[in-house]
């Protein structure tokens, strides 16, 4: 149901956040925070069903998440706060302090730093983000500004202002003449003896003094300012440089005035800018906040759904992120769940055994609806889609109260009352241990009413039970669903796995076989209970454990069988497309054969004439026929001649007679024992029977019929021991050579490591591979690094049109490591 109006968003009961484990999840995104201006931000962190205002949160959170996960540096230090002294400062005659002055520098710049790195990110991908930016006016100036009054440090610099410049320069010539005195005094007083060899200068009460025995006190005019705390040593100025101090303080004081000036100067500068100042704080804090908020969702793998502003829940693979991140510390893994409500089950009933994983279950879909309209992502599945709900209910846990005379079950009534009278179709309520507190007959009764009640006005929720009644309550299309945690009846343990559509069973005696609960007494639940009704309950749970296998394996068989269909449709088509090249490449072969004929013939002829022209000269006929030999086997070993076709014989060279290269002739006058030759099949064997237009022939221990003109008798003469066999055509060598490259074929490509040509190498058989066995998609890992192979490859994969798209892997799998190759 959409929601056009601002409305009222209802959180029962008040420690709600405490009972689902939000303060916990609010106490983690505080700690992540840099500055007390994104601390404010946590503390405000409020539930929302406004669509517009969620989806603005979530992908600041998740476009901040990609930003973490990228190999630049977002700035990360000096968020400091100076809204309280901007604002002090407003007020006309107030100056800035020295120290803050230096906190304003460092977290300006910061500032800076951030809406640069901000502009410089790509629009399509970051669009949110860089929305927050848009409306900040930072005046560079005053970086600048305060870079010339102070330095690195801190310290106010010499040319802060000519005055200052000026004072120093005085203070300065003053202590140097205080130093060459003082050193002048000690000196002599040294070689008077009137101090120790090893006395250096001090310092007492800001003046510079020298340590003298007390013994001594009065050898050397001057003025004592302490003594130690034995008496035994006296700190004394020296009274020719006692002037020149206090001159030396006159001096401070007038450059502590000249400071003050500048510093109120400053202040009088910035304060017209104070207002957009203090917008670029509550951005560097607001930055803060998401950076924080993102720095969570990394750290439980939180996502940003597909959201919808409607009611429903349909999470893949939902993890509860306290309980993933307390199992990640014990090398533990969590157990995910497949969660769905919408119109049609709006209502989850999860019955099953105790200790089996139903609370968790609960919680984690309070914990997670809640996190998600609070702006935060959750550990789900990149394919999961919800909606947003305006109500949350729970009513989990021991409320009992002395205070108020409550009892556990009364406080559940309670809680039950307000869901009766507040729900209705925007509300998702959450119930555990559904019905439990009093008479089981009687809650089991009430329960029913009220789950009655809340799925006649429309309510979202999931209860957990162990009550038969609630679980018969769900029937096909009146909105109420069963739902299992499963418990594996053979290992005697619960699996944690939540199955949507059957109830479950509490497994009560199963459980306290395991735990070692006294036989004698389980016997007699036994027969209290009915054997039926045990049996029934375990054969239930069986089936459904089973029924999860057995849909993994008609999930596996499916996808073989598809890649099977889909390689047979192949080799049908290839197989349709050599028929229909055959005829032509037979005709080639025969022009190609007669083109050999003739160019023997030619050589022959020419041959004859030179024996002639000779006149039969022993050595010339036999350098002639020496050379038409090896012409003959250059013919016979030529690439253009065919495989299967007959070697010409010995030619017979006649100087009386025109003589002619003795070839092989096909005698048509076929009988039985004759040789023949099936051309179109490319087969050799004997002529078994001829019966009219028919013959028979065998080979390799085969016979078949077939029509005599399809057939040619053979030169080649049977010799015993000699079988006949059909040739390897090169079709079967293709088909041969394609099961070997289809069943060692691997769907993804590993080349990191490979210098750059190598790599693109490999990729361009992997592709010509995956093209030929008509692999529709590939995925290439080339890893991070600087990106070189990755841009290398992405160049090559652009050059070939039967790339239909390339393009990174998701960031949870791998982001630009990856890169996902789609072929046409």
């Amino acid at each position: 149901m959409a929601k056009t109006l601002v409305t009222f968003n209802m959180i029962y009961p008040r420690n709600f956040e405490q009972k689902i484990g939000f303060d916990t999840i609010r106490q983690m995104i505080h700690e992540n925070c840099l500055s007390s201006m994104g601390r404010s931000y946590v503390e405000k962190i409020r539930f929302t069903s406004n669509f517009e205002l969620l989806n603005k949160l979530l992908k600041q959170v998740d476009e901040f998440r990609q930003i973490l996960l990228l190999e630049n540096t977002f700035p990360a230090s000096d968020y400091f706060d100076l809204q309280p002294e901007l604002r002090r400062i407003s007020i006309p005659g107030t100056y800035i302090e020295q120290e803050k002055l230096f906190d304003l520098k460092s977290s300006l710049t910061t500032i800076d730093e951030c809406i640069d790195f901000i502009n410089e990110l790509e629009p399509e991908k970051f669009s949110s983000i860089q929305t927050l930016v848009q409306q900040i006016d930072l005046d560079k100036n005053i970086i600048r500004q305060i870079q010339h009054i102070i330095d690195d440090k801190g310290e106010f610099k010499d040319n802060a202002s000519a005055n200052l410049k000026s004072i120093r320069s005085k203070l300065n010539s003053k202590k140097s003449s205080i130093d060459r005195k003082i050193n002048k005094s000690l000196k002599d007083a040294k070689k008077s003896g009137f101090v120790n060899d090893d006395a250096e200068i001090t310092i007492r009460s800001g003046r510079l003094v020298i340590p003298i025995p007390a013994a001594h006190k009065r050898q050397i005019r001057g003025f004592i300012h302490d003594q130690s705390a034995t008496g035994q040593t006296v700190y004394v100025e020296p009274e020719d440089i006692f002037d020149t101090n206090n001159e030396i303080r006159e001096i401070e004081g007038e450059e502590r005035r000249e400071i003050i000036k500048i510093l109120k100067d400053f202040s009088d500068f910035i304060r017209p800018a104070i207002p957009d100042l203090m917008e670029s704080y509550r951005f560097l804090g607001l930055i803060d906040f998401i950076r924080a908020k993102a720095k969570l969702a990394i750290k439980i793998k939180g996502i940003k759904p597909a959201i919808g502003d409607i009611n429903s829940i349909n999470w893949e693979k939902a993890i509860h992120p306290l309980l993933f991140l307390s199992h990640e510390r014990q090398n533990k893994a969590v157990v995910p769940l497949d969660i769905k409500l919408d119109n049609q089950n709006r209502i989850l009933v999860i019955s099953g055994p105790n200790a089996g994983g139903k609370s968790v279950c609960l919680k984690t879909i309070g914990l997670l609806q809640y996190m998600l309209q609070c702006g935060l992502l959750i550990p789900v599945k990149g394919d999961s889609s919800t909606g947003i709900f305006q109500h949350l209910f729970i009513d989990i846990g021991d409320e009992q109260s002395l205070e108020n005379d409550l009892s556990t079950y009364s406080s559940h009534l309670m809680n039950m009352k307000h869901f009766a009278l507040q729900a209705d179709a925007e509300t998702l309520f959450l119930i555990d241990e559904f019905g439990t507190g009093t008479e089981p007959q009687l809650g089991g009764a009430i329960a029913e009413a009220i789950l009655e009640k809340l799925n006649e006005k429309q309510a979202f929720g999931v209860i957990t039970t162990h009550y038969s009644n609630l679980k018969l309550q769900a029937r096909q299309g009146n909105g109420i669903v069963n739902g299992a945690m499963l418990f594996d009846t053979k290992a005697m343990q619960p699996l944690y796995q939540l199955s949507i559509g059957k109830p479950g069973s509490s497994f009560a005696f199963e459980i306290a076989r395991k735990i070692g609960f006294p036989k004698t007494i389980l016997k007699s639940a036994e027969k209290k209970t009915g054997i039926k009704q045990l049996d029934f309950d375990q054969q239930l749970q069986q089936l459904e454990i089973e029924k999860k296998a057995l849909e993994v394996k008609q999930d596996e068989l499916k996808v073989a069988d598809d890649f099977l269909a889909e390689m047979i449709d192949k080799y049908e088509s290839l197989s349709t497309e050599l028929k229909s090249k055959k005829s032509e490449i037979l005709e080639k072969a025969r022009k190609e054969a007669s083109e050999l004929i003739d160019s023997s013939n030619k050589l022959i002829e020419h041959t004859i004439k030179e024996i002639r022209e000779s006149q039969a000269d022993k050595e010339k006929t036999k350098k002639l026929r020496q050379e038409l030999k090896e012409n003959q086997y250059k013919i016979a070993e030529s690439p253009k001649a065919k495989p299967g076709k007959k070697k010409p014989k010995k030619d017979k060279i006649s100087t009386e007679e025109n003589a002619v290269a003795d070839i092989n002739s096909i005698d048509k006058n076929i009988k039985v024992g004759d040789i023949v030759t099936i051309e179109e099949q490319d087969i050799t064997g004997e002529a078994l029977e001829i019966n009219g237009d028919e013959i028979v022939v065998g080979f390799n221990s085969v016979t078949f019929k077939t029509q005599l003109k399809n057939v040619q008798k053979s030169s080649q003469k049977r010799s015993s021991g000699v079988s006949f066999q059909r040739k390897k055509s090169s079709y079967a060598n293709i088909i041969e050579n394609m099961n070997v490259k289809m069943t060692t074929f691997n769907m993804q490509l590993d080349v990191r490591g490979k210098r750059g040509e190598e790599a693109v190498e490999m990729v361009r058989q992997y592709i010509d591979d995956a093209i030929l066995l008509n692999v529709n998609e590939v995925r290439i890992l080339h890893g991070k690094g600087y990106g070189i192979l990755r841009t290398l490859i992405h160049d090559y994969l652009k050059s070939i049109s039967e790339v239909k798209q390339f393009k990174d892997e998701h960031v949870e799998r791998g982001g630009q490591g990856i890169t996902i190759v789609i072929l046409r």
